[in-house]
């Protein structure tokens, strides 16, 4: 069940058109190159990016597309809980091979939405992400999904995301308006630019509307060297 996800619950809000916007900017950003498998992350905990996966993930598939959530925080998984679903099995049982792909992906009440949870927490998250299998399902993923969605731990806590963006089209950070610091972004960016990672842009996250007390996000693209 999704709860509390303002693109499903409230789609007329500004906040949802936000994310349509969101939605919008990465498509016209995959113009001219394939941006299929999309890692969103963050600088640091709590500042909003599972949030805004979900939400984008939803408006993506409203627009027809279909789309995968796959939770690779492995060390603290939260996909289950913004949607509601059992986390028994998911990514991990996958890589141990112990089940098979099509026993752990879940069908949302979103049509065209689809999330594959991480499964029980491992001993070994970053070797598990940056295996060879781990590649090898993406790539299967890629031939059955539009959109390839994973949420990642935060940049400066952990490797797992600069292990993930090595094999995926694009990565979105995620920052918090009047939080984030230009240090953490500036941090976040050399890790990502030392594995050689697409950052395709930023998300500036909980800007306060004026009209009233909601909470929305702006995407901006990136391009080439930050000032």
């Amino acid at each position: 069940m999704i709860k509390d996800v303002v693109s499903f619950d409230n789609p007329k809000s500004r906040a949802a058109e936000a994310f349509r916007t969101l939605r919008t900017n990465i498509q016209f950003s995959a113009f001219d190159d394939s941006l299929k498998t999309i890692v969103i992350t963050s600088s640091a905990p709590a500042e909003g990016k599972t949030t805004v996966l979900t939400n984008l993930a939803i408006t993506l598939s409203q627009s027809g597309s279909k789309v995968l959530i796959v939770d690779c925080d492995l060390r603290k998984p939260s996909i289950h809980k913004k949607l509601a679903l059992s986390n028994l099995e998911g990514l991990t049982n996958i890589l141990v091979q112990n089940k098979k792909i099509e026993e752990c992906i879940k069908v949302t009440e979103q049509k065209n939405l689809f999330v594959l949870t991480s499964g029980p927490i491992p001993p070994n998250p970053s070797e598990l992400l940056g295996s060879k299998r781990m590649k090898n399902i993406l790539t299967e993923f890629q031939q059955i999904f539009d959109y390839i969605l994973i949420d990642a731990p935060p940049l400066l806590a952990v490797t797992d995301s600069q292990i993930l963006s090595t094999v995926a089209d694009g990565v979105i950070i995620v920052t918090v308006y009047g939080k984030t610091d230009k240090n953490s972004i500036m941090k976040s960016k050399d890790l990502l630019d030392k594995v050689g990672a697409k950052i395709i842009g930023f998300v500036l996250n909980k800007i306060p509307e004026k009209a009233d007390s909601y909470y929305y996000s702006k995407y901006y693209s990136y391009y080439g060297e930050s000032e």
